[in-house]
């Protein structure tokens, strides 16, 4: 029983840090002709000041590309301030009598903020999934709670959703998907010549939860005259321990080969053509860790570390990407959260930030997020 209880709260605790706060979800369900349904979402607002950089994005999340490095630094500008509601979202999902499984869900954070973007939209029926949601190549196990949409640099996998076919048998997830890939040099004449194929194994046993994957994928381009490519692949491993009913421990490690996309927030192409017409694969390397303090009565805190680095020497002593390019980001975030009332959140946190280009040059950035959900 102990187990199975373990097992519930690490498994809310995920699904938590999937809608990027520790708000209390709720859903407005219902039956009808034997059809069971839910319509659910939330009313999200984010307001962030940023201290020394302009470094927000879209639901103010933390955007790494926006702080400055070397003499820039110098002449940053300070103190902004903007607030934005795009996280908001509304889905919904229904269940046939015959044990068939659809689900539709949207948030505001198309088209750079306030349009309406695609989340999920899949099918699933005795462990076979088609259609789009999060990546067989993620895990939400080894992730600290942040206020921040985006969270930490370094987290296990793709952390987003893609077009897939999958099967789950037991704690085994197998799929073939999109890819997502780039390639410095190839231009228009980049291409995906197979699916990204993946395999997880995500379990619990009682206090630890744990996840491991792998990918591998097809790169490449075709000009017409020149065909070339080569393979990419990545793997991750992600634990959770809970080391009492208040205390939390959770941490990710990441490799890439050929498969910066999936590198979570590291923000460079995967491979690049050379000189000679190669296209050369780009590796990097990631990680978070972090901890969470339930302090009861619908408070708590989160304390989170992550970084990504990527090897660019190469395609630089190549002539084929800039040393302006950035080869590392990491960022430490620590946050307080309470639930005055049932379903709704709100909390603040505080984010450090750095960057540092392949030329050696680097920067960082303080600034502050606050957050207010409302759960339906």
């Amino acid at each position: 029983m102990q187990s199975n209880k373990l097992r519930m709260a690490i498994r809310a605790t995920a699904a938590v840090v999937v809608a990027g706060m520790a708000g209390q979800a709720g859903a407005v369900s219902f039956n009808a002709g034997g059809w069971d349904s839910s319509v659910y979402g939330y009313a999200s607002l984010k307001a962030s000041y940023d201290i020394d950089e302009n470094a927000a994005s879209s639901t103010r999340s933390f955007n790494y590309s926006g702080i400055n490095v070397g003499a820039a630094e110098d002449n940053e500008a300070t103190g902004y301030f903007g607030a934005d509601a795009f996280q908001s979202r509304i889905g919904f999902k229904t269940t046939s009598p015959e044990g068939v499984t659809f689900n539709v869900e949207g948030d505001f954070r198309g088209g750079g903020g306030g349009s309406l973007r695609l989340r999920h939209a899949y099918g699933s029926y005795n462990g076979i999934l088609a259609g789009q949601t999060w990546s067989n190549f993620t895990s939400f196990v080894g992730s600290t709670s942040t206020l921040d949409f985006d969270s930490l640099p370094g987290l296990a996998g793709y952390q987003s959703r893609t077009p897939q076919l999958r099967y789950t048998t037991g704690a085994l997830s197998i799929s073939a998907e999109q890819p997502q890939n780039s390639i410095e040099g190839a231009g228009a004449a980049a291409k995906d010549g197979m699916p990204a194929l993946t395999a997880r194994f995500e379990d619990s046993s009682g206090g630890l939860s744990y996840s491991a994957a792998v990918l591998a994928q097809q790169l490449g381009y075709d000009t017409g005259t020149s065909d070339e490519s080569a393979f990419g692949f990545a793997t991750f491993v992600a634990a959770k321990i809970a080391l009492s009913d208040m205390i939390s421990i959770q941490g990710t490690l990441s490799f890439t080969e050929g498969a910066s996309s999936y590198l979570y927030r590291a923000g460079v192409a995967s491979a690049y053509v050379a000189p000679n017409g190669d296209v050369e694969t780009i590796s990097g390397y990631g990680g978070s860790i972090g901890a969470g303090f339930n302090l009861g009565n619908g408070r708590s805190m989160n304390l989170g570390v992550g970084m990504t680095e990527v090897d660019l020497d190469d395609g630089v002593a190549d002539g084929v990407i800039a040393a302006s390019t950035t080869q590392s980001v990491a960022a430490v975030m620590a946050n307080y959260k309470w639930t005055p009332v049932k379903n709704v959140m709100m909390g603040v946190e505080y984010q450090y930030g750095m960057r540092e280009v392949q030329s050696g040059d680097d920067g960082d950035a303080n600034r502050l997020l606050f957050a207010a959900q409302y759960n339906f």
